[in-house]
């Protein structure tokens, strides 16, 4: 993919973390930076993520052999439409949303998009920061992290190989899913724990955020997140979602049961399986 046009449209933590890492192994002729304030986009200009800063995503695009969308969930359907709009017809258009069954069925809802198939797939980096802005980009964040591709029925063999080789050529590791399958297992690897921290962060006392250690912060830490942004992705995600927070209420009362009976070797047990479940992640 060298010496290709990318166009990035949001050059936040993730688009610019794309940007630097494209820069620093001359991956692309260009990077275009794509967003609506030019002081966003001045930022990423000033932290080395893009070449050069457009405002007009048509324009932005034209020149692009790859687009990148990454922009919160709820405008990638229309970024995406407008940018296979405005591309060439070679051109790969994917985005970072971290929900894909709903952005894909809204994307092939747009009959008059009639190169759709050839032209566009999904993608998830699974890496990111509670952190956002180019400010916080790294050109490492996607090396040995996963990122998954999300090809539909309707997808080109040939548009899912491009973008999977893009995605290899920053070191991720590339795992292909559908949306649908990737939405139910990220509703639980990544949406529910969001959802907890914020839970347990807002149970906490005020009064008592003097005591925290350790392990309060480094459970909530991603609480400390985009609220709007969350909303999104929680609101496109529903139904999983609430099938990964049945499972863990469940889990939850046999805790709570266990501990009013003073069953303790029954809290034991459940201990040392989530013990045996964290491990296996060897990190």
């Amino acid at each position: 993919m060298t010496n290709q046009n990318v166009a990035i449209v949001g050059v936040g933590l993730i688009g610019g973390s794309i940007g630097l890492a494209l820069r620093k192994r001359g991956l692309a002729a260009e990077v275009i930076g794509i967003g609506r304030r030019q002081s966003s986009l001045d930022k990423a200009l000033n932290y080395g993520a893009i070449d050069r800063a457009e405002l007009d995503l048509k324009k932005g695009v034209a020149s692009a052999d790859v687009v990148i969308v990454a922009s919160p969930v709820a405008s990638v359907v229309e970024q995406v439409c407008l940018a296979l709009a405005s591309v060439g017809s070679q051109a790969l258009v994917t985005d970072v949303g971290s929900t894909k069954a709903t952005i894909c069925a809204g994307i092939e809802k747009q009959a008059k998009i009639k190169t759709l198939a050839q032209q566009f797939v999904g993608s998830h980096p699974l890496a990111g920061d509670h952190r956002t802005g180019p400010e916080n980009a790294r050109a490492d964040l996607l090396v040995g992290k996963t990122v998954v591709v999300t090809p539909t029925g309707k997808t080109f063999e040939s548009t899912t190989d491009r973008a999977e080789a893009f995605w290899a050529a920053l070191d991720a590791r590339v795992v292909r899913m559908s949306p649908a399958e990737h939405d139910l297992a990220l509703a639980a690897t990544s949406h529910l724990p969001h959802l907890v921290a914020s839970a347990l962060s807002a149970a906490t006392p005020d009064q008592w955020l003097s005591l925290v250690a350790t392990g309060w912060a480094d459970t909530t830490r991603v609480a400390a997140a985009d609220p709007e942004l969350w909303t999104q992705i929680f609101s496109q995600n529903k139904t999983a979602l609430l099938e990964a927070l049945d499972r863990l209420v469940d889990q939850i009362d046999q805790l709570r049961t266990g501990i009013s009976a003073e069953n303790w070797s029954q809290i034991q047990n459940t201990l040392q399986k989530a013990k045996r479940t964290r491990d296996a992640l060897g990190n």
